[in-house]
């Protein structure tokens, strides 16, 4: 491996996180697997206050927008440790989708919109979501949208389907990803649009059910309908036509983000995993952990989860020094990667709880619900294989 260890000063900041997970977010949980939100949402923003006066708020963002200024490979350290609870990266308002929106706004966005939208959600005042997937068409194709944005005077009229867009319920804003010119190139079709929320035309349609699961505000998908949305043109983000760059420019270093906080996942499911086997026992004075098969599902972990951090942070590392185009490899390795690993840990886990990992009494299977979906959000796995093949092979051809 090519990068170097974290500094001292990186590593008291992740002793400061893990003490922050553990003794004010962790005792949370239960509320918000038992989707009790309405006595959740008072103490979280209580933490998250308790963030920002511990200067651990925007871990991702630069320090002259109010963040921390972490470097891409630093804030995969932070994203590993506050993936361990499903309320870690809310608490310190780095969460998706709100994250990459900020991304966006800071290197797209006009000092007007800057002002209107960007501002309010670096202070956390407001949340926003990010409208691209649609029921009616593939999500594996970011550019075939049916969603139009139709210029009519000095204003857009939008009109369109969206499912999928996550923390809609309660957003302030969307981003829109809308078709701007259907007869241009397949990769310049789509423009990125401001939508504000109580915008005529605007409708959350419902909170979409996943795995029986509909949630809530932050932790919820949105269905949205579009029905001639009258926005300004000045709510364009970027170029007519750049929505498809935008994007890609966004996903790169989300999924090192999306990676990290798996990873995460792993670590507190591994633990669990680990500590139960420990102290469970399947007869009297025989623990759980003296079984070959429990035995070989810890070793597999350990080692999957540890090689799975370090082709991450590999990959953070080269996009910091080379920039995102360059690690496209890697990245694609990663996505579906650590997808997989996850998936595997999880159910590892899951399956020495036995009866008790059905339930919400751990986390467990609120992350087999909903992480489920790592492995085919940001790209399905197939699609970063036969692209990462293509490149590989590419290089071989004469």
């Amino acid at each position: 491996m090519n990068f170097d260890a974290p500094t001292p000063e990186m590593r008291m900041l992740l002793r400061t996180l893990d003490e922050f997970v553990r003794e004010e977010l962790m005792p949370l949980e239960r509320p918000f697997l038992y989707h009790d939100f309405d006595a959740l949402l008072p103490a979280l923003d209580d933490k998250r206050r308790q963030a920002k006066r511990l200067g651990l708020w925007l871990p991702q963002i630069p320090q002259e927008y109010g963040g921390m200024g972490l470097s891409l490979f630093e804030h995969g350290l932070v994203s590993e440790v506050l993936g361990r609870t499903p309320l870690g990266h809310y608490a310190l308002n780095c969460q998706a989708p709100d994250a990459g929106n900020m991304e966006v706004l800071i290197e797209h966005g006009t000092p007007e919109q800057k002002e209107r939208f960007l501002m309010p959600l670096l202070a956390g005042d407001v949340r926003s979501c990010f409208s691209m997937t649609e029921p009616e068409n593939a999500g594996s194709n970011p550019t075939w949208l049916s969603t139009t944005a139709v210029r009519d005077g000095d204003d857009y009229v939008i009109n369109g389907h969206k499912w999928f867009s996550t923390g809609g319920d309660g957003a302030a804003f969307a981003i829109v990803m809308a078709v701007t010119d259907p007869a241009a190139a397949k990769h310049r079709r789509a423009s990125m649009i401001l939508v504000p929320a109580d915008t005529p035309g605007f409708e959350i349609v419902e909170n979409t059910s996943v795995m029986g699961e509909r949630g809530a505000g932050w932790a919820s998908h949105a269905e949205i309908r579009y029905s001639d949305c009258r926005v300004p043109q000045t709510n364009r983000l970027g170029a007519e036509g750049m929505g498809f760059v935008i994007a890609q420019q966004r996903l790169g270093p989300g999924r090192i983000h999306h990676c990290m906080r798996w990873i995460g996942i792993c670590e507190r499911a591994f633990d669990l995993m680990c500590r139960h086997a420990a102290l469970r026992e399947v007869a009297p004075g025989r623990p759980l952990a003296e079984l070959g098969p429990v035995q070989t599902w810890v070793a597999e972990s350990r080692a999957e989860i540890d090689a799975a951090r370090l082709l991450v942070l590999q990959t953070a590392h080269q996009i910091d020094r080379e920039g995102a185009h360059a690690a496209r490899d890697s990245i694609s390795l990663i996505k579906f990667h650590v997808a997989g690993v996850l998936q595997a840990v999880l159910d590892r886990a899951i399956q020495v709880h036995g009866a008790m990992g059905m339930t919400d009494e751990t986390p467990l299977a609120f992350w087999y619900r909903h992480e489920r979906a790592a492995r085919i959000y940001d790209g399905p796995d197939e699609v970063h294989k036969w692209s990462v093949a293509r490149r590989i092979l590419g290089r071989y051809a004469a």
